[in-house]
């Protein structure tokens, strides 16, 4: 077949690509330019959408001996990524940038173009298994390695970009993928993983945002008695589940910990209690998108809700493009604009946007 091989400038990426030459594919590596202006984003070696990023995609493309390109895609990605992640926090939710970079940049617009170009599949470094089932449709699994498993942020794709794309490091442990990046002569074998918003250059999202948003003080209330404890500059500053940062100069009678239990951006009042306030039973989704088949009706699995987090017995009610989680056990923390994922086993079903919850 004929391969793009996304190349983020990271291990992963560099021998995801070199692994899909070993299986005979003829592969051609691209670095995703996402910056309307390079010195906005982060600097630094990381691992992902710096101007030493490419440099180091393109050395590990040299290494590997294949072809390699730069696409330009920042208009677009600031239109599908950025201005998303600014309108949701706006909103009072919590996005995922990655994942929606997944779903608009690498598993449409690049996978979009690959096929137009004649090539037959987008491979990249995520942790994550494809499975083709008895009836030849290929499903999503997690990767071999739980600590690395990437299905999350994958959790977005449709059956048809499945069925193109490849993640040829599912069965490795990063341990692993690190000695052999060092035995093909990868320079980038011990590069550190990239865990930032790649946009957000000095990792200060709340000040970012405000440099956007602009001030916006309201006050942050106690849900038990009303009172006002104190005062913020943007409820965008804020996370349900939030702990530190809260501006909150009264402590409680019994001396424990205070925790954002609900944003209101209307007004910017932002609402904290005590942890066990923050026990999630419900969850009512949107914008459903399936690894498959829609399934039908009610369906019995597992939902994951961050993409390092566990998983929760659930029950799942779907009607249309409306979807309604039960879950069987609390989860604590759940912010509007975060991911569901719905989990048979260790295949993905699919996933959606949580737009509200609710306590029993």
């Amino acid at each position: 077949m004929r391969v793009i091989a996304a190349m983020s400038g990271g291990v992963d990426s560099a021998v995801a690509a070199a692994r899909a030459v070993d299986a005979g594919h003829d592969v051609t590596g691209i670095h995703l330019a996402l910056s309307r202006n390079p010195q906005s984003y982060r600097t630094g070696a990381r691992g992902c959408c710096t101007v030493e990023d490419a440099n180091d995609a393109r050395r590990a493309a040299d290494a590997i001996g294949i072809p390699f390109y730069v696409w330009d895609l920042s208009e677009r990605f600031h239109a599908e990524v950025v201005e998303d992640f600014v309108s949701e926090y706006a909103a009072g939710r919590t996005p995922h940038p990655c994942l929606r970079c997944n779903e608009k940049i690498k598993f449409a617009a690049v996978l979009d173009r690959a096929l137009a170009l004649g090539f037959d599949a987008v491979a990249t470094g995520h942790y994550a298994r494809l499975v083709r089932a008895a009836d030849g449709t290929v499903e999503l699994h997690r990767s071999a390695d739980p600590a690395k498993d990437q299905s999350y942020v994958l959790g977005v794709l449709t059956s048809g970009q499945l069925r193109h794309a490849m993640f040829p490091l599912g069965d490795s442990r990063k341990d692993e993928v690190r000695e052999e990046a060092e035995r093909r002569g990868i320079q980038v074998a011990r590069k550190p993983d990239s865990h930032d918003i790649c946009f957000i250059a000095d990792g200060n999202t709340s000040g970012w945002l405000r440099e956007r948003l602009g001030p916006a003080e309201g006050d942050v209330v106690d849900e038990a008695t009303g009172s006002v404890l104190g005062r913020h500059e943007g409820a965008y500053g804020f996370t349900v589940g939030q702990r530190r940062g809260l501006r909150v100069g009264t402590p409680t009678a019994d001396g424990r910990p205070r925790y954002v239990l609900d944003i209101e951006p209307v007004s910017g009042t932002v609402t904290v209690g005590p942890r066990e306030r923050l026990a999630v039973h419900r969850l009512q989704g949107r914008q459903p998108r399936w690894c498959g088949p829609a399934p039908d009706g009610q369906v019995r699995g597992t939902v994951q809700l961050r993409a390092h987090g566990g998983e929760h017995p659930a029950v799942v009610r779907l009607d249309g493009e409306r979807v309604e989680v039960e879950l069987l056990e609390p989860a604590h923390g759940v912010a509007p604009g975060q991911a569901a994922v719905l989990y048979d086993g260790t295949r993905v079903v699919g996933s959606c946007t949580i737009a509200a919850t609710s306590r029993a």
